[in-house]
């Protein structure tokens, strides 16, 4: 059985959409105090578009915390309000603002301490886990680091790692990560109470940029290698998707998304035109041509509608004969 943390801390969370809860229900069920809890203000959401409280404040108004929910975090009223609080601690999971100086030193501890989902000094930045899967690699995790001025380049007291699955898309690594961070910033709180947290500074020229994911990070170009569109499939699922526009016809374009795929050589047979179709294997109902072998939808969607398995999808949308997929967005000629 854990020992319990010889001090017990007094803990104001910062954090806001469904990553950041499992980090803040930990704390809540830990031996530590959370007396209050920073979120971004209510904001329109669901279909509906109604006025509702983020993952974050939700959670806390469930609890009775104390709630902040300011539009800059470094506003006077906000501060006041913080220092009223009296924290040892600030933690931090997915805020969503920049923090001050004035909020970063606000709390007895003099700072914050943040769990970002990467292994820094590799994916500082908005989206980390997106663009890991982007780039194929296999392994990332959660570094638990002090927040400094400079985004997400404050020393690190504790990396924990794991693998990235194959066909894992960044909804579920996400899910995972967040487990993971509640854990790991479980952790850094108890040596932080026992005065034993050590902190390592990051190696700057070892720092790469995960820039925030672009709609036009969505359109696939068929003329690149099978695995490296499906790494971008899975990176940018559920939002926004992996794109592919279908040309049926003279004019009429359809944009079709892709969110799970797999892939497959193209065998021995002549290699097929980069964006060809081809629907005459049972078990593979849809396979496109890429730069180096086939595409294997495994769910597909079109706009407005609901994301199907490629054989409800086709049953409902049968893909006309002589139909094309574009290579590029500004594609207009090259496939047909």
């Amino acid at each position: 059985m854990k020992a319990l943390p010889s001090r017990q801390l007094r803990i104001v969370f910062f954090g806001t959409p469904d990553i950041a809860v499992p980090t803040l229900e930990g704390l809540i069920a830990g031996p530590h105090e959370v007396v209050g809890v920073v979120s971004q203000p209510d904001r329109p959401r669901g279909r509906g578009q109604k006025l509702s409280p983020s993952p974050v404040s939700a959670i806390a108004l469930r609890d009775e915390l104390p709630l902040l929910q300011p539009e800059k975090v470094g506003d006077p009223e906000t501060v006041e309000a913080l220092a009223a609080l009296a924290p040892d601690l600030g933690v931090v999971v997915a805020f969503g603002q920049f923090l001050p100086k004035k909020v970063r030193e606000s709390s007895g501890c003099g700072y914050l301490i943040n769990a970002h989902a990467s292994l820094l000094p590799k994916y500082r930045g908005a989206a980390p886990i997106a663009r890991a899967i982007l780039d194929g690699v296999g392994e990332t995790g959660i570094s638990v680091m002090r927040v400094e001025k400079e985004m997400d380049a404050g020393p690190v007291a504790l990396v924990s790692r794991t693998s990235i699955g194959p066909t894992e898309n960044t909804e579920e690594l996400s899910l995972r990560l967040a487990q993971i961070a509640a854990t790991s910033i479980s952790l850094v709180v108890d040596r932080i109470a026992e005065g034993e947290v050590e902190w390592i500074e990051q190696n700057a020229s070892e720092a790469s940029f995960a820039a925030k994911i672009e709609k036009s990070d969505s359109i696939l170009d068929l003329r690149l290698p099978a695995h490296v569109l499906a790494g971008r499939v899975h990176a940018l699922s559920p939002k926004p998707g992996g794109a592919i526009t279908l040309v049926a016809g003279e004019a009429e374009k359809i944009v079709i998304k892709i969110s799970r795929t797999e892939t497959a050589p193209f065998g021995n047979a002549t290699p097929p035109s980069p964006g060809s179709l081809d629907r005459s294997n049972p078990d593979d109902p849809l396979r496109i041509a890429t730069g180096d072998g086939w595409l294997l939808p495994r769910t597909l969607q079109r706009p407005g509608g609901k994301v199907l398995p490629v054989e409800d999808f086709l049953r409902g949308f049968d893909i006309p004969d002589g139909a094309r997929l574009l290579l590029t967005d500004d594609d207009k000629s090259e496939n047909g």
